[in-house]
């Protein structure tokens, strides 16, 4: 209890610099924590997603009613994402130009694949949502605190310019809040690379499940527009 007491003395006896610099790091700290739970629980909500569609796609139910029933769930305010919205972009888009007699399958694919490509950069950007502030948080935080380290340290030394003796005891409590704003600054950064990394792969490791989905669709379609 005296250490933590000791240390929060420390912060409240801070530089008004050293203290804005904390308050920075505890900012930004926050904020990427609520980030990186947010994007844990998407991520793991697509994986899911991601292979229930799959299952029931390849479990040769019929695709039109597979399209009513991602139909009803938007009519409910149902959210439908990930791979079903690459599957919905180009089947719809199939749809309405198979639809016009005597359309070119050549140029119905064409379309489909546009069309899916569109939705494949969407979800490519869901994603990778948020990733670039914890990346910012990750490579800025160290040298925001060691800012505040910094200036730390040269307002204790400039304190012993007024006394007469220079002691240990005399520097330590300015060293030690300087201190404190490097170790807030690496709490910052070091949880907000490690779920950069992770993130960014496991985005990867999605997007190519959904561009081998895309890719494996389009033969689909392929095959039933030049068998009509």
């Amino acid at each position: 209890m005296t250490e933590q007491l000791s240390l929060w003395a420390l912060v409240v006896g801070a530089t008004v610099p050293v203290q804005l610099v904390m308050l920075i790091l505890l900012a930004a700290s926050v904020v990427s924590w609520v980030m990186i739970v947010q994007r844990g629980l998407y991520i793991r909500q697509t994986r899911v997603d991601l292979k229930k569609f799959e299952g029931t796609f390849w479990s040769g139910v019929d695709l039109n009613e597979l399209f009513r029933s991602g139909n009803n769930r938007l009519n409910k305010d149902n959210m439908v994402d990930g791979v079903e919205n690459l599957f919905r972009a180009g089947f719809r888009e199939f749809n309405r130009l198979s639809q016009g007699g005597g359309t070119d399958p050549d140029a119905v694919m064409e379309g489909v694949e546009r069309a899916m490509r569109v939705a494949l950069s969407r979800e490519e950007e869901k994603l990778n949502r948020h990733l670039p502030f914890l990346a910012s948080v990750a490579s800025v935080s160290p040298y925001i605190g060691l800012f505040g380290t910094v200036w730390g340290i040269m307002h204790s030394f400039r304190g012993l310019a007024n006394v007469q003796q220079a002691t240990l005891a005399t520097v330590a409590p300015g060293i030690s809040e300087a201190l404190i704003a490097t170790a807030m600054g690496l709490f910052a950064a070091i949880p907000a690379v490690l779920a950069y990394n992770r993130f960014s792969a496991n985005a990867d490791v999605l997007y190519n499940a959904y561009e081998t989905f895309s890719d494996e669709f389009s033969s689909v379609l392929h095959r039933r527009v030049h068998s009509n």
